[in-house]
């Protein structure tokens, strides 16, 4: 059976289609999606000769130079990746910038070889765009809650146990403060996470369209990610619930996740030099607050986290970074976070204890539009 073409933009991302980007590699990089693979039908060197061709002579002498430059070696390879990508995602489609020319060739060499494979209408162009109006919807008619808490509460492990959440962070590979990143310190673009950000909404408000969303209490910025301005505005009228943790318990949670956790991913990446690499991020990340901390706080957690990284080097143990996080939390994070809160005009709804908190999303969350 041939299937059509299709601009049924919504189908496509809830049910994660998978696409051929026939882009050529530097747009593909700018921006995509996550159930997309690029396939080009023209290098970057070749698009931008086609491309000033184009302004300079038009469309048709652009078009006989793309054709003169699709040598029949070349030719060839295109046609080998295609195929390949036609017979492993059958029920894919394919897409170029605008949904023109260059997806229309592609159909057609594809054709010649007695593959049919629709395309997207309108391509990249038309699938961004939608993307940012729903994200735009989705703020008007998803209500959310907002899980707070002081840093260390582990407010990400509480998230990801309900079902009517969306994890910012985890789309954005960042844990949103100065020691988020991690070992690789890979983050996606703008255009991409928001393109991720606007498909989890999207995919939420079609799979359980009466419940509410939880999202963590966020920055204007997730390490280099930049919150949208619509998001920020409906996220500081939403109303709060607070989890609740001991200071010792946040202690603990922020040294197995930033130091316990990170240390065998260095020690394996880098079996030469784990600890010279540690100890920059660690060092380095809390350089990023150096004048917020003031220097003579700043000074005695340095010195502090060198002595628990010597510790750490030595017996393997990370306990000797806990008096110097501690400091962190009740001489820094702590008031920040208290001065933040009571800035907020949100109101609290509820606060509670890990289970409390997933008791209270299990029972409110489900049925907020009702």
């Amino acid at each position: 059976m041939i299937r059509s073409d299709t601009d049924d933009y919504q189908k496509l991302f809830i049910q994660d289609i998978p696409m051929m980007d026939v882009r050529a590699p530097v747009e593909f990089d700018k921006g995509a999606f996550p159930n997309s693979q690029n396939v080009p039908l023209l290098n970057d060197m070749q698009r931008k000769t086609v491309g000033t061709q184009y302004k300079q002579e038009g469309q048709d002498a652009a078009i006989a130079l793309g054709l003169k430059l699709a040598t029949p070696e070349i030719r060839q390879q295109r046609l080998k990746h295609w195929e390949q990508f036609v017979n492993t995602y059958p029920e894919g489609y394919l897409y170029c910038f605008r949904g023109g020319l260059r997806s229309r060739t592609t159909q057609s060499w594809l054709k010649e070889q007695g593959v049919n494979y629709p395309l997207i209408k309108g391509g990249y162009k038309a699938m961004r765009t939608y993307l940012l109006q729903q994200l735009d919807v989705s703020w008007q008619q998803v209500p959310l809650v907002i899980l707070s808490g002081f840093t260390g509460s582990g407010k990400t492990r509480v998230l990801k146990k309900t079902r009517y959440h969306l994890d910012l962070e985890g789309l954005a590979n960042h844990r949103g403060s100065a020691f988020g990143s991690d070992i690789h310190d890979f983050q996606p673009s703008q255009i991409n996470w928001e393109n991720q950000l606007s498909i989890a909404s999207l995919k939420h408000r079609h799979q359980l369209p009466d419940s509410g969303l939880l999202l963590e209490d966020e920055g204007k910025r997730i390490g280099r990610i930049i919150m949208p301005e619509g998001l920020i505005q409906k996220m500081s009228q939403a109303p709060i619930i607070f989890l609740e943790r001991e200071l010792e318990q946040r202690i603990e949670i922020i040294r197995e996740d930033y130091i316990t956790h990170n240390w065998p991913f260095y020690q394996q990446y880098y079996p030469e030099t784990a600890n010279e690499k540690f100890s920059y991020f660690v060092l380095d990340s809390l350089g990023r607050i150096k004048k917020r901390l003031g220097g003579t706080r700043y000074k005695k957690i340095n010195a502090l986290f060198i002595q628990a990284l010597d510790h750490l080097f030595e017996t393997g143990n990370s306990c000797f970074f806990d008096e110097g996080i501690r400091l962190l939390l009740l001489e820094y994070y702590d008031p920040m976070y208290q001065y933040q809160l009571q800035k907020k005009q949100s109101k609290i709804l509820f606060r509670g204890t890990k289970s409390e908190i997933l008791a209270w999303a299990d029972e409110h969350l489900k049925a907020m539009k009702q």
